[in-house]
């Protein structure tokens, strides 16, 4: 259930958000479009440095690209500075008007974390509440929400402490990872911990960590560990996740699971969308920047393993219809015999 005297919109009326986690190289304008149609609730942007903010690069402004039809929607920003955070969000505020900001105190990766920024705040809490004070000093009419891990490592789990100074900066809700910095993405997210802090914090969490089917949504919910969960690495491979575990949540009702041919509807759909704007048409058509991210949409798809070698050799949208066309003429005949 949400908390607190005001509650953040996306957990008005006991509403129980889907989140789109940001994923470094994934959640692009495209994908993000993508999983919105499939029933995501609130989209995040890839994370950027604050200082790629402050000097304009425009590269790192792409990553924060969306629609009227992507919101709600947050962007998220990385930093060790207290003045370059906050002068950094002042700037995304006043550009693109956001829904709200999401502050990263949890990424694990060396390049992130050798910057004293992620999850590197996690060892230094006073510094950590400094950053996230300077941003909702910074941008008053904006909300400011934030992302942790449960700790450093097995020895140091500060996610109650974290949490807490968060809180009383203002940051209107937590994400909890449920693993360490150490850990990285392996071993399993310990939700114990999670459910721990949403019980002892007013604002609403979020939990993040092994979601992998609708049941496990279904099963976190039921046991009140959150107010909304983040799935990360499972749509990757499978958004169709998103409008399975609203339609179980809304229903009861197990939900089918798309057929072959729209599969293949949505994974092209993702390509246009993705297309950038203002170039050459050849240059529109290009699809070597995304084979790894189409390869991943084919994940359990009839005849996968022989098709993403086949993915990664294309060069050009017209050769990706023409491998789906010839993949539906060879497997649609034979999955209605099955089901029949």
């Amino acid at each position: 259930m949400a908390k607190g005297s005001e509650v953040f919109f996306p957990f008005k009326d006991n509403y129980f958000p889907l989140y789109l986690a940001p994923m470094a190289r994934f959640t692009d304008f495209g994908f993000r479009a993508l999983c919105k149609e499939q029933g995501a609730d609130i989209l995040i942007t890839e994370f950027v440095m604050a200082d790629a903010i402050i000097h304009g690069n425009e590269t790192a402004w792409s990553r924060f690209e969306f629609d009227q039809k992507q919101r709600p929607i947050g962007v998220q920003i990385f930093g060790s500075s207290p003045d370059l955070m906050g002068e950094a969000a002042a700037i995304i505020e006043d550009r693109i008007q956001p829904d709200f900001i999401d502050i990263n105190f949890g990424c694990p990766a060396d390049k992130v974390t050798c910057k004293d920024a992620g999850s590197s705040l996690l060892r230094n809490l006073k510094k950590l509440g400094a950053v996230a004070a300077a941003v909702v000093k910074a941008v008053p009419n904006t909300a400011v929400t934030a992302k942790i891990r449960i700790g450093w490592d097995a020895q140091s789990i500060i996610a109650s402490e974290a949490g807490k100074i968060l809180q009383d900066v203002g940051i209107r809700c937590l994400t909890i990872h449920g693993r360490t910095k150490d850990q990285g993405y392996s071993g399993s997210a310990d939700w114990s911990i999670i459910s721990a802090v949403h019980d002892q914090l007013e604002i609403p969490v979020v939990g993040n960590g092994d979601i992998q089917t609708a049941e496990d949504v279904i099963r976190i919910q039921s046991q009140g560990h959150c107010d909304g969960v983040m799935i990360g690495r499972a749509a990757l491979g499978y958004p169709w996740l998103f409008k399975e575990i609203r339609h179980y949540l809304n229903t009861k009702e197990v939900l089918e699971a798309p057929k072959l041919s729209e599969r293949w509807r949505v994974i092209l759909n993702y390509c246009r969308e993705s297309f950038p704007s203002g170039v050459k048409e050849e240059q529109r058509q290009c699809i070597r920047g995304y084979r790894p991210k189409i390869a991943s949409l084919t994940k359990e798809m009839i005849g996968c393993k022989r098709l993403r070698p086949e993915i990664m050799k294309l060069n050009f949208f017209g050769e990706l219809i023409e491998l789906a066309d010839i993949h539906l003429a060879k497997h649609e005949q034979e999955l209605e015999e099955v089901c029949q």
